[in-house]
């Protein structure tokens, strides 16, 4: 019974939501706590469950607004791909902004997940993924310049540094990945218009070569209810 008044504050939330258009604003966390008659962190609380689902977005200074409903893309983690991939099987349509592909320094932690020492030149591929319009993924990549530099991009390059190694015929074979939930940081949370300390779905990986050698450690944040990923396992046996 405890959890009834917040099982009633979703209930009315999502009503709101329901009869509110699409690209509409909600009051002001103030104003709607009030009409609630809660506390702004319960509000908060509350509000998480539509956003996880795709059915708000909070744009840090702007407010919290009404998004339509987009399919979301699903896929097994079993086979590394692209979204851009994934998206094409799919016939979803989703397009790259914010592009940035800058020469930068290893520093502890990608020196360690590249094997290689602090200090040596990389090359840093970020972009965000958008799905009509909205961002929904933002990703980084950074890779050794012997593996990958700034001369050797096409013109054309679209972000997809997957794509764009498997389409060069690197000896790709396979990838680790680490799966979480994460707070968005301040610097996430700009690119992807939400706020700071959203929850997100993270995951880590390294891509590694036939030789074993680690080519790529890639970042990727995904904004869940836009993403459905699932693993096929085995059943194991004694």
């Amino acid at each position: 019974m405890s959890n009834f008044p917040f099982q009633r504050l979703q209930v009315d939330l999502a009503a709101l939501i329901a009869r509110t258009s699409a690209g509409q604003r909600l009051p002001s966390e103030p104003v709607l706590a009030k009409q609630l008659g809660v506390s702004r962190a319960t509000l908060r609380d509350a509000m998480r469950t539509f956003e996880t689902q795709g059915l708000i977005r909070r744009r840090q200074g702007s407010g919290t607004f009404v998004v339509g409903k987009v399919q979301a893309l699903e896929s097994g983690l079993e086979v590394l791909e692209s979204l851009e991939t994934m998206a094409n099987r799919l016939n979803l349509e989703i397009s790259v902004s914010n592009l940035k592909v800058e020469q930068e320094t290893a520093d502890e932690d990608i020196a360690a997940s590249l094997n290689l020492s602090v200090g040596v030149p990389l090359l840093c591929v970020r972009r965000v993924i958008r799905a009509d319009d909205r961002p929904v993924a933002y990703l980084v990549d950074t890779l050794p310049q012997d593996v990958l530099n700034l001369d050797g991009l096409p013109d054309d390059f679209r972000g997809s540094v997957l794509d764009f190694l498997l389409e060069r015929g690197d000896s790709l074979k396979t990838s680790r990945a680490n799966i979480s939930a994460i707070g968005a940081t301040a610097e996430v949370a700009k690119v992807l218009e939400i706020q700071r300390g959203d929850v997100l779905l993270h995951i880590y990986s390294q891509l590694f070569d036939k030789s074993g050698k680690a080519v790529d450690y890639s970042l990727s944040y995904f904004i869940p209810g836009y993403f459905h990923f699932h693993v096929v396992r085995r059943v194991g046996t004694a």
